[in-house]
């Protein structure tokens, strides 16, 4: 992307910037900073060099420019050199009620701005976040003593924002937090992070493009409306397209060797680096595009409303996802609550997912449609999409599986106790787990389960394995406006279809199942 800058230009060197990689920059870069701000704005230059700094404090009307061959190197905390910037009170953040401590703070971060207009970072250079902390907090305090940074970009009630072109490496807890940001562009930045890539929270009119980004410790680009502002405000108008998220060992897509070693996340699931909505989901989600984006070796698609948001005119398309490390499509409406108290439970409906292609699907996981009692998931259309899975999985597995197949991980109270063999198609609900395909353990279907859904479209759906899978193809319990056409798997030695406490259910042109309509079924296999 070409970013035009501020005629107006000031030169952090000019400021008594090094750009050794020893020197503590942070205050001559700030104080180029001011000087722009009392100029009416301008642009600030890092040029070529490795700038060592702490909290970066932007202001209204700057460009902050990383020229070719500039590194702005997040520094390590310590008595000798300085700190970051504490983070400031926040009454909605103390206890970690409705959200944690990193969502709920700001200006403890490499770079950070709040109210502001008109700001945007370019260039070509590089943010090298290796003095932040993946870590919330070590103190989880609001005065933490430790000085720490957790972020590396931090952006709060800011409005005219684009972000382009640079690069980041290793960006702590959030490589950018964006909470309130409206009419906000990101294009064209590369993200090689230790943990989350993007968090786009409570902003609206956002167009991400054009972005690399690979974080296999978390979520790679993940919208998000949580309560962090004190009030609920939804995420909304939003875009993301042209964009390839992954999960390969942190620093090897920036050096270009795509390394492996990685297996797991520190939730102990495969790598994550996937497209999200949720977690933290007290305000709504509508108006959002995803369109034209390829996911490598990370966990699938994900959209969870569990705080008590509404999820809605959600337009999915043209998914190619390789190596998917849980479910290649997660829909999930919970009710774990976090937020003020009687936080209801959300809903989820007019969602669209269109023409997806998966290679290499963990076999453990089908595509998951997950509601509740008397809250269904409503209104998913999903057409035009093809899986290979590894599948291999018996129906004694699903009956007699080990505990370390059921992610535990964020279980609470009773429901971390469900633990062991089970009856294979008695699931639980989990209604206040945290929301992960894991949370289920092995599913009961091969290809889709759903459970407490109304109004599911299901369009040119084909499965095929690479073992046998014993499960039944679909199961479906307490459904309801069910349409199967063109579907295409391989026979199972269960069934094509298991429905339980099922209405208004139809297949039509399906291979190995006749054309059937079903006003209400009880029981039923196909």
């Amino acid at each position: 992307m070409t970013q035009t800058l501020f005629s107006t230009q000031f030169n952090v060197r000019d400021y008594g910037a090094r750009g050794d990689g020893q020197t503590v920059d942070s205050a001559a870069i700030n104080d180029a900073i001011q000087a722009a701000t009392r100029a009416g704005g301008g642009t600030v230059v890092l040029p070529a060099g490795t700038y060592l700094s702490f909290s970066v404090r932007l202001q209204s009307n700057i460009t902050l420019y990383l020229d070719a061959g500039a590194t702005l190197l997040a520094a390590t905390p310590s008595d000798e050199l300085g700190r970051y910037d504490a983070p400031e009170p926040n009454p909605w953040g103390q206890d970690k009620r409705y959200q944690d401590f990193g969502h709920s703070h700001w200006q403890n971060s490499l770079i950070w701005g709040e109210d502001l207009r008109n700001v945007t970072i370019t260039g070509p250079g590089l943010i090298d976040g290796a003095g932040l902390t993946r870590h919330a907090s070590y103190a989880d305090e609001e005065d933490d003593p430790t000085g720490q940074g957790n972020k590396a970009i931090a952006l709060k009630n800011c409005r005219n924002v684009t972000l382009s072109d640079f690069s980041m490496l290793n960006g702590g807890h959030f490589a950018l937090l964006a909470t309130g940001v409206d009419n906000f562009t990101i294009d064209g930045l590369t993200i090689d992070t230790n943990r989350d890539g993007l968090d786009i929270d409570a902003c609206r009119n956002v167009r991400i493009a054009n972005c690399v980004v690979n974080s296999p410790m978390d979520d790679a680009i993940v919208l998000k409306a949580s309560y962090a502002l004190g009030g609920l405000k939804a995420c909304e108008d939003i875009t993301i397209t042209n964009c390839i998220v992954s999960g390969y060992d942190v620093g090897s897509v920036l050096d270009g060797t795509y390394r492996t070693a990685t297996e797991r996340a520190p939730d102990r699931d495969g790598p994550t680096g996937r497209i999200k909505l949720g977690t933290e989901s007290n305000g709504d989600f509508r108006n959002i595009t995803i369109s034209n984006c390829v996911f490598r070796r990370s966990r699938g698609l994900a959209l969870e409303s569990v705080d008590g948001s509404t999820i809605e005119d959600v337009v999915i398309s043209n998914i190619a996802m390789h190596e998917v490390t849980n479910a290649p499509i997660f829909v999930r409406l919970g009710n774990r609550a976090r937020g003020p108290e009687d936080t209801p439970v959300g809903a989820i409906r007019r969602v669209q997912i269109n023409g997806v292609s998966v290679g290499n699907a963990d076999g453990r996981f089908p595509i998951i449609v997950a509601g509740l009692p008397k809250h269904p998931v409503e209104e998913l259309t999903i057409q035009n999409v093809e899986v290979r899975s590894r599948g291999g999985i018996t129906m004694e597995d699903v009956a007699q599986q080990p505990d370390d197949l059921v992610n535990h991980f964020f279980l609470r109270g009773d429901e971390a106790g469900v633990r062991g063999p089970r009856t294979p198609y008695a699931v639980p609900l989990r209604e206040k787990a945290y929301p992960e395909p894991s949370m289920f353990g092995l599913l009961p279907a091969s290809v889709l389960y759903g459970h407490h859904v109304e109004g599911l479209t299901v369009s040119n759906l084909r499965y095929r394995f690479d073992a046998a899978d014993e499960r039944p193809l679909v199961v479906l319990q307490d459904a309801c406006d069910v349409l199967f056409e063109r579907f295409d798997a391989p026979p199972a030695d269960h069934g094509s279809f298991l429905l339980q406490r099922v209405e208004d259910f139809e297949t039509y042109r399906n291979r190995h199942v006749e054309n059937t309509r079903l006003d209400e079924v009880t029981e039923q296999q196909l």
